[in-house]
């Protein structure tokens, strides 16, 4: 089951809701989103529940233990054990064909890969729970006594498939106690819809035309603007799909009293491969910040292999593919060349020159996100530099583009914070007084009633319906 879809929105979350405002104590409440969770889960991939269930069970166990042995050996032999199954896990059904490949490439030998499917969100839920292990361990927070607690803590559906990655000291408190008054469950409405019009309209529009010029059976026959086209239509693609998750798995904890952290902050709006990355996914970047590049040395000690490492680790977090491999030592590259010499020279270049070769980073990167082929991404940066292209364009792409003509442009506005500005001007006008206050409300359930209706005709309509974070 995904956000996006009309089973969700419009049965299993009021359902989920109503049970959830019925229950009179926060602990019968914490069951009710437990149990939904639990559902939401075993939809798609009930075999997998029960993995999910060990990963939680094991890592509550050796928490209590590392707490009450904190700072001795037994402490840290649970650290190990830990580290061990949650990684072995992630290594076993994500990684297991690609090393497996990898080895059998290597040494000649035919040894069959384990074949396992990979289960949904699995990359999310390991790194939420070890962060918290590792946290017990740092002493920087308590381990949970309370098994129920921490399982709800993991498997809570607002975030449990696609992020973003919640710490347990950020949401702990709110465990035990929460609320949310109108406002909040209004604040959290309006941006659950934002991101369900940002995936069932931008993203999935983008994501069909990425598709249609992307496609590698189109590479021969593939025109230079066409190429140029469709990578756009990818990097709007991804960006809308991943971003609007975080909206909507945000708004849905505001409706009920957890505040989650941002997970985007308009990257394509950075002037630097560097700027981009503190906007982009910022759950993952911290995570890795504060469990591998600063315990590594940070930037005190080794600090391009601090950040070769961890990027290394990124593109691997991504898919158990060498192509996403490639694309995070392809950021890596980037990233050091603006800490040696070239973030001084960007400083100094006008923001529309510096805006544009962040962008030029980007796109070109995302070539490398999306064929798993390395083959087929260099014909396509052939393509999009004219070589072995069909010419400019083909016959039909004109009509395309001026088909999708306000599309592509409300896409492109979307990129930018446009939506502050409105904000500000309606909080100035409802301190002008009740009147004035009325009909900015007025005004947003409209435009919120507007974007649903909206929305839903989109999914009621269209079969295209991908999430690409799904695999990760």
């Amino acid at each position: 089951m995904v956000f996006s879809s009309l089973p969700f929105w419009y049965a299993f979350f009021p359902l989920c809701m109503l049970c959830y405002f019925i229950s009179p104590r926060i602990g019968w409440r914490n069951g009710v989103l437990i149990a939904f969770s639990l559902l939401f889960y075993a939809w798609g991939e009930p075999v997998y529940l029960f993995l999910m269930l060990a990963t939680v069970t094991v890592n509550y166990g050796m928490a209590r233990l590392i707490g009450k042995r904190k700072g001795t050996p037994t402490a840290k032999a649970a650290l190990i054990v830990t580290a061990v199954f949650n990684l072995g896990a992630l290594g076993l059904f994500k990684y297991g064909g690609m090393f497996t490949d990898a080895f059998n490439a290597l040494t000649g030998l035919h040894i069959p890969g384990p074949g396992l499917a990979l289960p949904i969100g699995i990359s999310f839920y390991t790194f939420q729970v070890f962060s918290y292990v590792i946290d017990v361990y740092r002493g920087e927070t308590e381990a949970q006594r309370s098994f129920p607690k921490l399982l709800l803590f993991v498997t809570l559906f607002h975030q449990l498939v696609a992020g973003p990655i919640v710490r347990y000291n950020h949401i702990a408190a709110e465990i035990d106690r929460r609320s949310a008054d109108a406002a909040a469950m209004w604040a959290g409405i309006e941006r659950f819809v934002a991101g369900l019009f940002k995936k069932a309209v931008l993203a999935n529009i983008c994501g069909s035309l990425a598709a249609t010029y992307l496609d590698p059976a189109r590479l021969g026959s593939l025109a230079v603007l066409e190429a140029w086209f469709g990578i756009v239509m990818f990097a709007l693609q991804i960006y809308f799909d991943f971003s609007a998750y975080s909206d909507m798995a945000i708004g849905m904890g505001h409706m009920i009293g957890f505040h989650y952290h941002e997970n985007f902050n308009y990257p394509y709006t950075a002037r630097s491969v560097s700027e981009f990355w503190r906007r982009w996914h910022m759950s993952l970047g911290t995570f890795f910040r504060d469990y591998v590049y600063i315990p590594l040395g940070g930037n005190r000690r080794r600090m391009y292999l601090n950040l070769l490492i961890v990027w290394f680790l990124t593109g691997l977090w991504h898919g158990a593919s060498w192509n996403f491999v490639l694309w995070g030592l392809y950021f890596f590259v980037f990233i050091a060349l603006e800490k040696l010499f070239l973030r001084r020279w960007l400083e100094k270049i006008p923001r529309a020159l510096s805006h544009l070769y962040l962008v030029l980073v980007a796109l070109f990167g995302w070539v490398f996100f999306y064929y798993t082929d390395l083959g087929e991404a260099m014909t396509f940066f052939a393509r999009l530099f004219g070589v072995g292209a069909s010419g400019w364009t083909n016959p039909g792409f004109e009509t395309t583009l001026l088909n999708n003509m306000f599309f592509i442009a409300l896409a492109v506005a979307a990129c930018f914070p446009l939506v502050r500005p409105l904000k500000n001007i309606c909080r100035n006008l409802e301190r002008r007084g009740l009147g004035a206050a009325r009909t900015v409300f007025g005004l947003r359930c409209v435009s919120a009633a507007a974007l649903l209706f909206v929305s839903t005709v989109m999914l009621v309509g269209n079969s295209y319906n991908p999430f690409i974070y799904f695999r990760f």
